[in-house]
């Protein structure tokens, strides 16, 4: 397993990995849950998802969006079994222990204390109608 500094390191020369910034919904769900509870669910996540020798559906078993952990999880490339093993040095084949499934939760939660709040983007205003539509007089 490498070190969590090593790895974001490697993962800011990834442009793919790079690109993953937590959406408005994301961002405003980090906020009104708290890093404790999301951090919570990161753990039910990866003991569900990621944990087993042999995911289901491993390599398209986690979502691009929906849930902050599921951004960081393709930004820290903890998404699946085939990158954990790439990007963290933690092999496949065998079920994660408790020390790896830790290390991916705190690799989750460094990611996500660095992210910023996503601009604002403005409601586009209802066009304005002409209450006098159709009168030709």
């Amino acid at each position: 397993m490498y070190p969590p500094d090593l790895i974001f390191d490697r993962l800011q020369h990834s442009a793919f990995r790079r690109r993953f910034r937590l959406k408005l919904p994301e961002y405003r769900y980090l906020q009104e849950h708290g890093l404790a509870q999301v951090l919570q669910h990161a753990e039910g996540f990866i003991a569900a998802r990621l944990a087993p020798a042999r995911p289901d559906n491993d390599g398209r078993q986690t979502p691009f969006r929906g849930h902050p952990v599921f951004v960081a999880q393709h930004a820290t490339a903890t998404c699946c079994r085939s990158c954990l093993q790439k990007w963290h040095g933690i092999g496949v084949g065998a079920p994660l222990t408790t020390l790896e499934q830790r290390h991916v939760v705190e690799v989750l939660a460094r990611w996500l204390q660095e992210q910023e709040a996503p601009p604002e983007t403005p409601r586009k205003a209802a066009p304005k109608t002409d209450k006098r539509q159709g009168v030709l007089f």
